[in-house]
């Protein structure tokens, strides 16, 4: 075991970051669930990691400000193509999300298939970086999140269309060069599964609760084990979701009244 990697230098950035993709990512995980459109945020996290590949083969500096902005024209660009077909094809929208994805992927895999380091960038890209974050991406994720959460806080009844749609594409593009396509996908669902029949601020209280220890034990954990984070970081997710519904199930037969016969 690594026990090297337990530093607060690394682990404290790591953990906020995880907090800041959280402070979006719930509150929409609940309103994809509510509309049945559970992989727009696969397929919106892998058109903006197309984005950001599109930008390296065309020689944009990888850690510049060029591949963030393609990552955001090109999540944006997918936002406003599943807002038109929203409206063109609205029972069709799910699989068309589907294929949306499966384009996004394999345009990767074409992009890189003559890179030394392809496998390398999409690796990167599907499971983060999320150690390595610094203080420039936190503050910029930081003033993008409190910007997004207050249109969402202002729109919240009237978050549709294009708005939504807009709100979603830049959160996924803010956390996809973070925490990678899979941990997207998980903070968006696991919280929003876990906590589905429960309303209001509780289920928000409790979709960040289990968000937060998600994270934590998974970066914890990752340290010492000496395992990708990023992928950790799901299956602790996934099991303090798991948590989650045992304990409120047994709260709710605790609560049940007695009938006597």
């Amino acid at each position: 075991m690594n026990w090297q990697g337990l530093e607060l230098s690394i682990l404290g950035p790591a953990c906020l970051a995880g907090l800041l993709v959280l402070s979006t990512h719930v509150p929409l995980g609940q309103q994809v669930l509510a509309r049945g459109i559970i992989f727009i945020d696969l397929a919106i996290a892998q058109v903006a990691a197309l984005g950001v590949i599109l930008a390296q083969y065309f020689g944009v500096e990888e850690q510049g400000y060029g591949v963030e902005i393609a990552a955001a024209v090109a999540a944006l660009c997918g936002g406003a193509l599943l807002t038109w077909t929203d409206r063109k094809w609205p029972d069709f929208q799910e699989p068309l999300i589907g294929t949306l994805f499966v384009l996004a992927a394999t345009g990767s895999l074409l992009l890189l298939a003559n890179n030394p380091h392809g496998s390398e960038h999409l690796k990167d890209l599907l499971v983060g970086q999320i150690l390595w974050v610094d203080t420039e991406h936190l503050i910029g994720m930081a003033i993008l999140s409190a910007v997004l959460l207050a249109v969402m806080w202002w729109q919240h009844a009237r978050l549709a269309g294009p708005l939504f749609y807009a709100v979603f594409a830049l959160a996924i593009t803010a956390s996809v060069q973070l925490v990678g396509v899979y941990l997207v996908f998980a903070s968006l669902i696991i919280p929003a599964l876990a906590t589905a029949g429960l309303d209001g601020r509780r289920r928000l209280a409790t979709g960040y609760s289990i968000g937060a220890l998600g994270y934590i034990s998974g970066l914890i954990a990752s340290a010492p084990l000496d395992l990708p984070p990023g992928a950790l970081i799901v299956w602790t997710l996934a099991g303090c979701g798991v948590i989650a519904r045992l304990l409120m199930a047994a709260t709710a037969r605790k609560q049940e009244p007695v009938t006597s016969h």
